[in-house]
């Protein structure tokens, strides 16, 4: 007597891999974990070809340099440093050590033109700024790349740097794309002022002028619940950023005007350990400064002269009109 078998049939699918077949449920695991693998092998090839395009770029940097060997990139770059933004400084940054080596080397401001962002409309501006002040001598050979970053400008993308001599200087420059070529902003770079601030403020030349000055409020906690802020601006000094040189006195700005809630705008930014247009590399104003653009008016009164800021017209030094904040909606007790 024969007697009939009946296969068994396979659980139901349930959608979930508890319920799957054992040896189901261990294949879906061994596809997901090759899938993760596969990720991070891909993640990790991506970064090891970032750094060897770093890499590549300091030995070129090394060997074609016109800074010499000693003006290398920085070993790390700023933290935020995304990976266009390092593949864009790798590209750039040479580049613009050419372009400044060029500019260092060149003996008259006419040499220096050609490597400066809008030569033609900064040629009238360079004219008048070395008639006032001494074109200053730097042995680019002398000085050594030690911070650079990708900085997101109104209008595109720029390339920040920070230089240090063998005598302690310490020179920031900025360098902007234009025509296919990596350019100097020369008006940053000078800190460019229609006359010397000192003179200036001791009555010479012109009324009014456009100055790049340093800014600092003065006795924030007493006038706290004032309407006014007092204000001190100061020249900068060239190849020394965290030192100021000659003081206007301190000037009354009322806090809600336009230029105070400018101003009151670019303290907090500061305050708050942030720059204008998110720069990345370290601060270099003394403690408690900001840099500012700014249009000042001379007034002759009774033989005592007493001085205006008209307008804030940017809260940088950077050679674009956008000012990089924006007024303070509210001030402190108005």
């Amino acid at each position: 007597m024969s007697t009939a078998r009946t296969a068994a049939k396979p659980p139901a699918a349930t959608g979930s891999l508890a319920a799957e077949h054992p040896a189901a449920a261990a294949k879906k695991s061994g596809e997901k974990r090759f899938t993760q693998r596969l990720i991070w092998q891909l993640c990790a090839g991506w970064l090891l070809l970032l750094g060897l395009i770093v890499v590549g770029a300091r030995w070129l940097w090394e060997d074609t340099s016109p800074l010499g060997p000693a003006a290398k990139p920085a070993a790390e770059e700023a933290p935020a440093a995304t990976p266009e933004d390092l593949m864009l400084l790798a590209e750039a940054v040479p580049q613009c050590a050419a372009t400044f080596a060029n500019f260092l080397t060149a003996g008259t401001p006419e040499g220096r033109n050609q490597f400066v962002l809008t030569p033609v409309a900064t040629a009238a501006r360079m004219a008048r700024y070395y008639s006032q002040n001494p074109l200053l001598n730097i042995n680019p050979n002398n000085l050594t790349l030690t911070d650079q970053a990708v900085l997101k400008l109104p209008g595109g993308q720029a390339i920040e740097t920070f230089w240090l001599g063998k005598d302690g200087k310490k020179i920031d420059a900025v360098f902007r794309q234009e025509n296919g070529e990596w350019r100097l902003d020369w008006d940053h770079y000078t800190r460019y002022s229609d006359y010397p601030w000192s003179l200036f403020l001791a009555g010479s030349g012109s009324s009014e002028g456009e100055f790049r000055l340093l800014a600092r409020p003065r006795l924030a906690d007493e006038q706290k619940d004032s309407n006014t802020i007092s204000v001190v601006f100061y020249a900068p000094r060239f190849a020394h950023p965290d030192e100021a040189g000659f003081q206007s006195p301190p000037l009354l700005i009322v806090k809600q005007s336009t230029v105070g809630r400018m101003l009151e705008a670019a303290f907090k930014l500061a305050a708050s350990g942030h720059q204008v247009f998110g720069s990345q590399l370290p601060n270099p104003n003394p403690e408690g400064m900001i840099r500012v653009r700014v249009k000042v008016r001379r007034n002759e009164v009774a033989e005592e002269r007493h001085f205006e800021i008209t307008e804030v017209l940017a809260c940088h030094w950077y050679s674009v009109n956008d000012p990089g904040v924006e007024p303070a909606t509210t001030v402190i007790n108005p």
